[in-house]
């Protein structure tokens, strides 16, 4: 019995080394280029907040206007960084649940590197002059059905792996990427379709943009993240999910409510007066997926609360869940009809939500993955434990600060424009120390997002240690947390799959 354990466990190992190998260069494409990416975010990030509170800030240069490098800077951060974490991560994940070695890494590749042209010619584009000044939708005109189609052929190999896996369970895990994969093209196609080809009213336009908007956050990022905790959690603390049921709960109630959200942005336009009310029951509503799932993961987490604490990959990602519930906490006290809803509408308030689901939860469920998928596919560990903390805990400080400050001084910043006897300047005087804080935020950030891609980078050339343990925040002592060195998938979500 003994001998048939060991052999399932060395065919299982070569299975993993097989399905890291296949995906090396994707995932390590997307991963380096994505991070290249986030650091070109966080610097045009800086430019936009700085004339926020200094137009005069290179007011030389028309091409770095307020309106094209804020713009410029959401779009790299989303498309740029975002969307190229998630390729690494389905990728990756989906062929080790799936247990298929991927068949066209190369066909992947070429497709992420048009994806990389087309982001790099649509934030040109954008500071160029030529965005079509729909908030998250500014790259030119002519830029979606490349990304559609890009889009595609990057995603369907990994439908097709699902679809010739081995029979057994399908994670839960799966199912939230699955379904993320399915929702974008929807929602993407849809908005497009009606923005560009087919136009219609303005005021709808402006209120199929805000539901875009709120259908990328909460049915793509947000379900990605979830299910890269879902499996991370689970397998590095080789423990099964909490609660089979919540998880179920959770999948479910994001899949039925979150479609609804968005269009609580049009409040007070003429349009059908339940539509943006619709829209901001359905964001408050998001606590529940929200907190089902982290209370889920954490509860899976801190039963090993050791393990949490040395190991890189499961310190970001629980950050990242505990960022969800202050998200989640966030969608309900910023869509209170009557109260909060009109401050927030056009304020910083919106904002700092923003950056708090792409950076507070989605980007830190991104590192997590990063620092725990890196080194299985390059066969090398991180240089240096150092990079690693300063990398997490100026990501923590600096993320906080922003939403904190984003969000109340947006607040102050809608008292002001709700005071219509005063002149509109006092909306910006209220928001000026707060646009402040969110500069230094920006800055610190960079600086440890400079670091990481360096660190990444050096990871990708190979040059990084060979160790027979995973890298750990404090000294090993000879031994590695149970989950980490084993590295078996089957072990990884445990309960938490569904027949």
């Amino acid at each position: 019995m003994s001998s048939a354990t060991q052999k399932s466990s060395s065919q299982d190992a070569l299975l993993r080394s097989g399905i890291d190998r296949s995906l090396r260069h994707p995932v390590m494409f997307f991963m380096t280029s994505g991070a290249a990416w986030l650091a070109v975010s966080l610097i045009l990030g800086v430019i936009s907040s700085a004339k926020a509170h200094s137009p005069e800030f290179l007011d030389g240069c028309g091409w770095l206007t307020y309106g094209r490098v804020q713009a410029a800077h959401t779009s790299a951060l989303i498309y740029g960084w975002g969307f190229q974490a998630a390729f690494g991560m389905i990728i990756w994940m989906m062929s080790r649940l799936s247990r298929q070695e991927c068949r066209a890494s190369g066909i992947i590749l070429t497709a992420g590197h048009v994806w990389n042209v087309i982001i790099s010619l649509g934030t040109l584009g954008i500071l160029a002059g030529y965005g079509t000044g729909m908030p998250w939708m500014e790259f030119p005109s002519f830029t979606w059905p490349v990304i559609t189609i890009t889009y595609a052929v990057i995603m369907v190999w990994s439908l097709v792996q699902f679809k010739v896996r081995p029979e057994g369970h399908v994670y839960i895990s799966q199912w939230y990427l699955l379904a993320a994969m399915i929702w974008f093209p929807w929602v993407f196609i849809t908005t497009n379709l009606l923005l560009h080809v087919f136009p219609g009213n303005p005021v709808m336009a402006a209120g199929i943009n805000a539901w875009y908007k709120s259908s990328l956050i909460f049915l793509f990022f947000v379900p990605i993240g979830l299910g890269m905790a879902f499996y991370l959690i689970p397998k590095v603390t080789g423990r099964a999910v909490h609660s089979y049921s919540l998880a179920k709960l959770g999948f479910w109630s994001l899949a039925i409510i979150m479609p609804w959200a968005g269009m609580q942005k049009l409040t007070g336009a003429p349009i059908p007066y339940f539509i943006p009310y619709l829209g901001a029951a359905a964001t408050v509503l998001f606590f529940i997926p929200a907190f089902t799932a982290a209370v889920n993961l954490l509860r899976t987490a801190m039963a090993s609360g050791d393990i949490v604490n040395n190991s890189p990959a499961l310190r970001f990602t629980t950050a990242g869940i505990v960022g969800l519930i202050v998200m989640a906490v966030a969608a309900v006290f910023l869509n209170l009809p009557g109260s909060t809803l009109k401050l927030s509408q056009f304020s910083l308030s919106g904002y700092g939500f923003e950056m708090l689901s792409l950076y507070g939860f989605f980007s830190f469920v991104a590192f997590g993955a990063i620092y725990f998928i890196v080194p299985r596919i390059t066969g090398r560990e991180w240089l240096s434990r150092r990079l690693i903390k300063m990398h997490f805990f100026i990501s923590i400080y600096g993320i906080m600060l922003i939403a904190v400050v984003a969000i109340f001084g947006g607040l102050q910043q809608g008292v002001g424009q709700e005071m219509f006897d005063q002149p509109w300047a006092t909306a910006s005087t209220r928001a000026y120390p707060y646009a402040i804080c969110i500069t230094f935020s920006w800055c610190t950030i960079l600086i440890s997002n400079i670091f990481f891609f360096m660190h990444l980078m050096v990871m990708w050339l190979r040059l990084g240690r060979r160790s027979n343990h995973p890298t750990l925040l404090v000294s090993a002592h000879g031994h590695s947390p149970h989950g980490e060195e084993g590295d078996i998938d089957n072990a990884g979500p445990g309960t938490a799959a569904a027949h």
